[in-house]
């Protein structure tokens, strides 16, 4: 790998049609709590320190320019408030508003800057351009007074995959999240960089509009305040639910998240469903030959534009071969009978990818995506018999220490791969030694000590951020989880994916025993919907046909139901059987804890 740190094409594109940003670039929620803040990462202004991998620096240096940037006529960008883009594309009345960022203070931040300098345009329509809480959890920000008649634009499903992702396993990700994006981290150079992606995300108040309308189909043409978009769905790439886009009266490319100057995640380290590498590298290339011609600035969702046809052109090409060389030489290797860590440890890019800024490795990696491609085609199972019934971590982590001699000698075998610069295998033997003797000091400390030296050499950033998360919590202990994406939704949600919120709540041990039935009737929905306990599982039915001894009936509204479900009870509305049902529901249900442990058992 040959990157050239000479080359300055990416910074004059990121500072071109820079307008203004705020000073200090601090944003804070109506109670003056801070959600949003850039003013510790002076350092980047400074030398690489040993402490930082150079690549990274370079990329944490590009994504902390913040404020409004003007694409071309008609189009701007407010960049750096928040780890996503929101852009604003002037029609005939107001703006148009593309993926309002994570909160809506920042959103709000950036529609205000946007107006001092364009002028109070009301906000005449959003686009979702996928389902990531990055690109839809500031609406209100935007829209503080909800939808009313502003149309908003998403993807078929857009509303089931948010749901899916960012609520059913919301607890599981916004733990993991806290390491990938090192939200406990100082930012320093020894700490919190960036992100990779983008500077950092926000911890303001997120939030969810239903679209109004769906686009479902490559070469839909819809109009918002007299602007004419044509768009391009592109499932199963970086997102289930997503589409690019472009607006041909201003020869402009959205690329949503498709392609930005880095390699995305196949897998993301925080858990998602696993990507189709195939596929999206089959959506740019449907991209380059529907738009490109037409084409004079395309931009997406995170990073800087590109100007030029010749450069949006080389750009696209490293990206869609970027995907697919790793999805066929992971198949490749894979039918040779390779495991996933055996394909990660031989794979290397073709020297056209391998020098290409773009195609480096700060967000997603080379190493973690061929092992999520391994396990799309084959899952978890490596094929050795070995791997099928292994021993749950803490378990394992003790015959382990016992196997080697005890405690003292994985601590002292530990040290002395340390020593040898082996920080992978010195890793793997101290995490034995940690789940086997939690109370260890001297094993937390080592452990500690390797993932930060494995942390400052790492040019992924979500790497940077677990393992500096790991020594950091190993040193003083876990620190809260500071962002939810899934509290802010409920009221974007279906009554159906309410009661599937619940229903994965459900202590099954706990519930084995008991059984009832609820109907819940929406007089606002003019349906019902049928909760029946049976066998530990939480049944919906939905407009029940089958006659059954039901012991609670409530007639309530879709507003009533969230009361009921964040505690009120049954007053006020109109029930007849056993109220007590409805604490033996709640009593079933477990609350998942937002700080489980992840470094320690």
């Amino acid at each position: 790998m040959a990157l050239d740190y000479d080359d300055r094409t990416d910074f004059d594109n990121a500072d071109r049609g820079f307008i203004a940003t705020i000073d200090p670039m601090v944003i804070r929620n109506a109670t003056g709590e801070i959600v949003f803040d850039l003013s510790g990462y002076g350092y980047l202004d400074e030398q690489c320190p040993a402490t930082v991998n150079p690549s990274l620096f370079r990329q944490a240096q590009l994504v902390r320019k913040n404020g409004l940037y003007k694409v071309t006529d008609g189009i701007y960008q407010i960049r750096g408030f928040d780890l996503s883009n929101m852009t604003l594309v002037e029609g005939d009345i107001g703006v148009i508003v593309i993926d309002p960022l994570i909160s809506a203070e920042c959103a709000a931040a950036g529609l205000a800057l946007y107006r001092e300098h364009r002028g109070e345009r009301p906000v005449t329509g959003v686009i979702y351009t996928h389902s990531h809480g990055d690109h839809f959890g500031g609406v209100y920000g935007v829209l503080p007074d909800g939808r009313g008649d502003v149309p908003i634009l998403a993807p078929e499903g857009f509303m089931a995959e948010a749901v899916s992702e960012n609520v059913y396993a919301g607890n599981a990700m916004n733990r993991r999240g806290t390491y990938m994006y090192g939200y406990a981290l100082p930012v320093s150079a020894e700490g919190q960089v960036s992100a990779g992606l983008g500077i950092r995300g926000s911890s303001g108040s997120i939030g969810l509009i239903p679209p109004t309308i769906d686009i479902t189909h490559t070469g839909q043409q819809e109009t918002l305040d007299g602007v004419p978009i044509v768009f391009q769905v592109t499932p199963g790439t970086e997102a289930p639910a997503e589409m690019n886009f472009h607006f041909p009266r201003h020869r402009a490319l959205c690329l949503a998240e498709n392609a930005t100057h880095n390699l995305h995640n196949v897998l993301t380290l925080r858990g998602a469903q696993i990507r189709d590498p195939r596929a999206w590298s089959q959506y740019i290339d449907e991209a380059i030959e529907l738009f490109c011609a037409e084409t004079d600035v395309a931009f997406a969702s995170h990073h800087w534009p590109t100007w030029g046809k010749d450069a949006i052109d080389d750009f696209l090409v490293v990206q869609r071969d970027l995907y697919m060389y790793m999805h066929d030489q992971t198949l490749r290797m894979l039918n040779a009978g390779l495991t996933g860590p055996e394909i990660a440890e031989e794979f290397e890019l073709p020297p056209r990818l391998a020098d290409s800024w773009s195609a480096q490795g700060y967000y997603g990696s080379i190493n973690h995506n061929v092992k999520a491609i391994y396990q799309r085609y084959l899952g978890w199972f490596d094929g050795h018999p070995s791997s099928l019934w292994q021993h749950p971590p803490r378990a394992q982590a003790s015959r382990y220490v016992e196997a080697f001699g005890g405690i003292d000698v994985v601590l002292t075998k530990g040290k002395q791969y340390a020593e040898k610069g082996d920080l992978r295998f010195a890793a793997e033997l101290l995490k034995h030694a940690v789940f086997a003797d939690p109370d260890n000091a001297d094993a937390a400390g080592v452990l500690a000590d390797v993932f930060t030296r494995l942390g400052y050499g790492s040019e992924n950033a979500t790497w940077r951020g677990f393992y500096l998360t790991g020594a950091k919590e190993l040193r003083s202990g876990i620190a809260p989880t500071p962002v939810s994406t899934s509290t802010g939704m409920a009221d974007a949600l279906s009554v159906e994916q309410l009661f599937d919120t619940i229903a994965i709540r459900v202590n099954g041990p706990r519930a084995r025993h008991d059984s009832f039935r609820i109907d819940w009737d929406f007089t606002d929905l003019e349906h019902t919907l049928r909760l029946s306990l049976s066998n530990g599982a939480l049944i919906r039915t939905k407009n029940p046909r089958t006659l059954a001894k039901v012991d609670l009936t409530i007639t309530l509204t879709k507003p009533q139901l969230l009361g009921v479900l964040a505690g009120n009870g049954l007053e006020g509305l109109q029930h007849t059987g056993d109220p007590n049902v409805l604490t033996r529901l709640f009593d079933i249900l477990d609350t998942p804890d937002p700080t489980f442990p992840i470094v320690t058992p």
